[in-house]
């Protein structure tokens, strides 16, 4: 057992083929999460191009380590009769993965509305050249004769089989020139300035996923080049390959998604932020209209704050004639003078004339109030500032005994 277990830590072979069948389900799984995770966003945008074509990227990824599963590639031969016709259908979603890829780079960089000459010509030739590459493969395939299944090592073991040579050649070969251009076009990018830091993430983890999917094509090719002359290097197909794959697969998931996803976390976190922080002043103002804000199961977080904003605004505007502005000033002048900035010392007056005008509200207006209808512009400005300065009562108790201080100094 433990001999067993020793060969399996030393050699790469003996380790890959032992979990060679669950290799390929974890990045079809992690992908298949990422689409999930990615679909409620593409349903709700349909009409955004550049979402769809990230879904229809990350869906054509999926199928490619579906289809690319042993168990799967066993099935698809024996449904269709046709010992390793699962070949040129795995190369076939490869290669329209690749040419997906760089039309995407190409379209996310340059923007859906440049129609350049250049940009035009660049797609065209994309397009053209993946779909010949798919038909050249089918037709290399129907000539060659490949009578022996081979589920794990069918690039190394027909290495020397006529047409299917040019078949494995050709599909290397192009997916790496693919990785290439796509690679350069990435990182060309990450050097740009002015790039929003979500985007600068994710072309980071792009330009590692394609970096890791060129170092898989630079273990591949030796392999079946070393068939061609003679020697025998195929542990590198089978063993070093597969996890780079994998790998690469994962990372280059998670550069399609993090530029979207990591802006949408951003902004439906900074809502959350904004509606937690203005609850000491909507606690304040249900002192006054203590019905509140029903709560709605269903409401977006994004309505939740408008409604907990108009709430408040809505009480502040009646208690806004009891305030008394002469006060106000004097407060901000004591905050002022123990050090506070002028943002936090407007902020924590106008949350101690808040509690003053809740305090005196069933007494007729201020006689200092300075006009029939106060400006509450700036007060319902910032309500925002005035409900973080009601989460420290230490620094509104020194203002307000600043203000008695003062007060006494005066008399």
């Amino acid at each position: 057992m433990s001999a067993a277990l020793l060969q399996l830590a030393f050699s790469p072979a003996g380790f890959v083929n032992e979990f060679y069948p669950s290799f390929w389900w974890i990045p079809a799984g992690v992908l298949t999460a990422a689409l999930a995770i990615k679909l409620p966003t593409i349903v709700r945008l349909w009409g955004d191009p550049l979402l769809r074509a990230v879904g229809g990227v990350l869906l054509l990824a999926c199928a490619v380590f579906v289809f690319v599963a042993p168990s799967t590639i066993a099935r698809v031969n024996r449904v269709t009769g046709v010992p390793n016709i699962s070949a040129p259908w795995v190369y076939s979603l490869l290669t329209a993965f690749c040419g997906s890829c760089l039309l995407l780079i190409i379209a996310w960089r340059n923007g859906l509305a440049d129609r350049s000459a250049a940009t035009v010509r660049a797609v065209r030739w994309v397009i053209a050249g993946t779909f010949t590459v798919i038909a050249a493969l089918w037709v290399l395939f129907a000539l060659a004769d490949a009578p022996v299944e081979r589920l794990r090592d069918l690039d190394t073991y027909y290495a020397n089989t006529p047409y299917m040579r040019e078949m494995i050649l050709l599909y290397l070969s192009a997916q790496a020139l693919a990785t290439v251009i796509t690679s350069a076009l990435i990182w060309n990018w990450v050097r740009t300035d002015g790039l929003d830091a979500w985007l600068r993430w994710g072309l980071q983890f792009l330009g590692a996923g394609y970096a890791t999917q060129l170092s898989f094509y630079a273990v591949k090719l030796p392999a079946v080049i070393a068939r061609l002359s003679g020697h025998r290097l195929d542990w590198l197909s089978t063993a070093v390959a597969p996890p780079l794959a994998c790998l690469s697969a994962i990372l280059i998931a998670v550069g399609f998604i993090l530029p979207h996803a990591g802006q949408y976390l951003h902004d439906r976190w900074r809502v959350r932020l904004a509606h937690h922080r203005l609850r000491p002043l909507y606690l304040l103002m249900r002192t006054v209209n203590g019905t509140g804000v029903t709560f709605l199961l269903r409401a977006t977080p994004e309505l939740r704050l408008i409604r907990r904003e108009t709430f408040i605004r809505d009480v502040l505007l009646p208690l806004a004639r009891h305030i008394d502005e002469d006060r106000r000033q004097r407060m901000y002048e004591a905050a002022l003078a123990l050090g506070h900035d002028p943002d936090r010392a407007r902020a924590l007056a106008a949350a101690l004339a808040i509690q003053d005008a809740i305090a005196g509200r069933h007494r007729p207006p201020h006689p200092t109030a300075r006009s029939a209808t106060p400006d509450t512009t700036d007060l319902l400005r910032e309500i925002g500032p005035i409900s973080h300065a009601l989460r420290h009562p230490e620094a509104l108790l020194a203002v307000r005994a600043g203000v008695g201080e003062r007060e006494k100094a005066r008399r």
